[in-house]
């Protein structure tokens, strides 16, 4: 049996690490992230894939953090009508230094005109687990839905508000934090990554 006394997350997004807190609120483990550890570099995210980038920023601080288990990260968001774009783009869709209401004016101009029914989008999410000892696992949810006319909500971050969830009216941005982490893509990718967790410590 294995004891996990810190749980790194390859991120220091303090959205995506607030979710990743409340997912693993239940399991007995420590959670950190780069900066809190004093770590600095970042990784080059070169993959052309969820998985690989995924793998990417897992590896890169297991490495840096040898005695930590560490989980990678990379999602993103899937436009039909743009034929999948923002994709593993997501985070840099308008540039290196734009925010996160930029990003979603550029998506929702390239929707100009576009109807209802053609505005569908998903969720993606890819989370790469890597062991002391270098052993890897990777974990994928996927969530469906629509992109929005306009902006709603000011809870959780990234597309939230303007990715439509149909089962539930409203946007993600419009959710409770712990509704949506039972709904969205990190979350059903979350819940196979607690349960190998459960297992394994």
């Amino acid at each position: 049996m294995a004891f996990i006394q810190q749980l790194l997350i390859a991120s220091n997004n303090q959205g995506k690490i607030k979710e990743y807190q409340v997912l693993l609120e239940g399991l007995s483990m420590g959670v950190t992230w780069p900066v809190k550890e004093g770590i600095q570099e970042q990784p080059e995210e070169t993959g052309v894939t969820f998985e690989e980038n995924a793998l990417i920023k897992a590896r890169f601080f297991a490495r840096l953090a040898p005695s930590c288990w560490v989980i990678g990260d990379d999602s993103g968001l899937e436009v039909d009508a743009l034929g999948g774009e923002p994709g593993v783009r997501s985070a840099r869709y308008a540039g290196p230094d734009a925010s996160e209401a930029d990003r979603n004016r550029l998506l929702l101009s390239k929707l100009q005109g576009v109807p209802w029914k053609r505005r569908t989008a998903r969720f993606v999410c890819v989370i790469a687990l890597v062991r002391p000892g270098g052993a890897e696992s990777t974990f994928t949810g996927v969530c469906n839905g629509n992109i929005a006319f306009e902006p709603k909500g000011g809870v959780g971050f990234g597309y939230d508000p303007v990715f439509y969830a149909p089962e539930l009216g409203k946007t993600f941005g419009e959710l409770d934090l712990a509704i949506k982490n039972r709904l969205s893509h990190r979350g059903l990718a979350g819940t196979k990554l607690i349960e190998a967790l459960s297992r394994l410590a």
